[in-house]
């Protein structure tokens, strides 16, 4: 059956009675929110929000951002450089960074690298735990990631200044400026970060970080403008410039650098006429890279993907409990490179999402995704959710679905290796989770269970030597509990506040030996990780401290006890002062890895101890 064929079938589903409940987040009208469908239908999931404050206090990189704060483990190769993150144990493919309602992950590696995400251009990120493939498709299945930048269309005009210089020769810049009026709303945000990255080996004499220098710009541009009160223009802008000399595990290794360039670009038309929202967003993603083997020599490999994205999104508000939304989308890329010839790929879906608010402390979600492409299958989703407050304190959820992660254009085309015969990687998931709340103070418990088929790996050819290709092989299962937890109190001036999540992962592949199945523990997924902060604030004072212990990870597939990473705990402190009136004018202070500790992530992969960053915060 042709693409146009299996599209036509899709289009005729839509024509379905659903429906869905009517939430809150549409009724504001001074803020325009750029993934209202992440507030509609995940409240049964497990959904966590990092505001400006949070996203200031860290480095500059997602990578930093989101270790310090979630439940999620990076395997980082240095600082700086490559990394990947693992979301509920699952691989850094299986987790999907969404942008303004975009997925943007790699169509070469099917993952995002987090060092080339900069932080401070956005509005709010959020991090949603679990399956999430009905809304963002490829690579949602252990959680995904929401970067945000949202319109307000309330009557402003604010500029946003950051400066910081630290140990390493380590620099970061950033500019952000507001205007809104109740007709137009503008973003305007521009970043720097770069680094000598030479830091000194905890625990060494003389061992350096070598050739491990990066730098990034990034610019993000987001405008609304109401063209009467039923219809509303949005346009997204970002483009990304990045280097990375990679650091060196050996002082006798190739020096060797690597360069990014993405652009993005996202157009919305949203209109509404009575109980009916029209959503019309039209988007190009453009991702390439080349890597110089030698820092010293001209030659380099490359690659290039373009990306055409139209989506229709139509919601229709049955009544005040009851909501249903009907999508439609097409995916057109293009890519091209030294070890890709000339490819393209075409992919339609549809999907029809229900949500039902049955009593006031009752509601739940249904919806279903089928896919349409004559590459790599055509996998039917779904996914089911509840929650129900038995009392004014606590709160259980329910879950349960099915995602997938297409196979990449390495994975299909690469030159002498692809395997076009690829089937996408399918899960099945559920969890439980239970809230506890009070004016102050938030608990929240989830314990889940992952079973993963056809899970993509590259394995050596049968009578090829050094030559390897990717095969569906292998089963994972993953299941775990994750705990995140907030207490905020305040005493006349005195404002404090603490925060606190913990990760238990079991994520295991199924292998046979001597005829015995046996299960083993991924490799770089560790057991334990946990982190906290805690901060005061006094009239014009803040102050914070951060914690981040991870257990020992497993570095090889047969769990060798002698081959791990070792378990580390790394804090920071920072302490600024406000000497503005009106205006909010910053200095601060960071120490961070006060401790000093020798710690890697990967193997061979150095991290720097104990470093300092000062930094100005002006707003105006």
């Amino acid at each position: 059956m042709t693409l146009k064929k299996r599209l036509s079938f899709c289009l005729l589903l839509l024509c379905q009675i659903l429906l869905a409940q009517n939430d809150s987040i549409t009724k504001l009208k001074e803020v325009i929110v750029s993934d209202t469908n992440l507030k509609k239908y995940s409240g049964t999931q497990s959904v966590q929000t990092l505001n400006d404050s949070v996203i200031n206090r860290n480095q500059s990189s997602l990578t930093s951002l989101l270790n310090y704060n979630t439940v999620i483990y990076f395997k980082e190769n240095g600082l700086g450089m490559t990394s990947g993150p693992s979301f509920r144990g699952t691989t850094s493919a299986q987790t999907a960074v969404i942008w303004n309602g975009i997925n943007i992950n790699s169509q070469f590696l099917g993952q995002t690298d987090f060092n080339t995400i900069g932080t401070r251009d956005f509005n709010s990120i959020a991090v949603k735990a679990g399956g999430g493939s009905i809304l963002y498709g490829s690579g949602a299945i252990g959680g995904s990631i929401h970067l945000n930048n949202d319109l307000s269309f309330k009557k402003q005009f604010s500029n946003h200044l950051f400066f910081s210089g630290g140990s390493f020769d380590t620099y970061s810049a950033n500019y952000r400026a507001a205007i809104a009026s109740e007709k137009y709303s503008l973003q305007v945000s521009i970043s720097r970060n770069s680094s000598q990255n030479d830091f000194k080996y905890p625990g060494t004499i003389d061992q350096k970080n070598l050739n491990g220098a990066y730098y990034n710009t990034s610019m993000n541009t987001s405008f609304g403008y109401k063209i009467d009160p039923k219809n509303t223009l949005k346009l997204y802008s970002q483009f990304y410039d990045s280097e990375r000399h990679f650091s060196l595990t050996s002082p006798s290794d190739t020096k060797a650098k690597y360069n990014d360039f993405n652009t993005r670009n996202l157009l919305e038309w949203e209109s509404v006429f009575d109980r009916f929202t029209s959503k019309l967003r039209a988007a190009h993603i453009g991702e390439s890279y080349k890597y110089f083997g030698n820092i010293n020599s001209e030659l380099f490999t490359y690659g290039k993907v373009e990306t055409s994205i139209l989506k229709y999104d139509l919601a229709f508000d049955v009544n005040d409990k009851i909501k249903l939304n009907a999508i439609i989308d097409y995916t057109r890329n293009k890519g091209y490179g030294s070890s890709i010839n000339n490819v393209k790929r075409e992919i339609g879906s549809a999907s029809l999402l229900l949500r039902h608010l049955v009593t006031d402390r009752w509601d739940y979600t249904a919806s279903i995704r089928q896919e349409v492409t004559d590459n790599y299958g055509n996998p039917f989703l779904f996914s089911f959710g509840t929650r129900y407050q038995f009392t004014d304190f606590y709160r259980i959820k329910l879950n349960a679905s099915k995602n997938f992660r297409m196979p990449t254009y390495n994975d299909l085309f690469w030159q002498g290796s692809g395997n076009p015969d690829l089937k996408p990687e399918t899960s099945y998931q559920g969890e439980i989770g239970n809230e506890f709340f009070t004016k102050n103070f938030t608990l929240s418990v989830t314990a889940y269970y992952n079973a993963i088929r056809d899970l993509l790996r590259w394995v050596p050819k049968e009578g090829s030597g050094d030559v390897w290709s990717p095969e569906n092989t292998d089963k994972v299962r993953a299941y775990g509990a994750e705990v995140l937890l907030e207490w905020k109190t305040k005493i006349e001036n005195h404002n404090f506040t603490l925060n606190g999540t913990y990760a238990y992962t079991i994520s295991e592949s199924k292998q046979v030996i001597r005829g015995e199945s046996i299960y083993k523990q991924l490799i770089y997924v560790p057991y334990h990780k946990l982190t906290g902060s805690a901060s005061y604030n006094w009239k014009k004072v803040s102050s914070y401290f951060q914690y981040l212990y991870t257990g020992d990870a497993y570095t090889t597939p047969f769990n060798n006890p002698n081959t791990k990473v070792k378990a580390y705990s790394i804090g920071n402190l920072g302490v600024d002062y406000d000497f503005g009136k009106k205006n909010s004018y910053k200095l601060g202070f960071q120490m961070l890895n006060i401790w000093n500790e020798n710690y890697q992530p990967v193997t061979n992969r150095q991290m720097p101890g104990r470093n300092y960053t000062i930094y100005i915060n002006l707003n105006f």
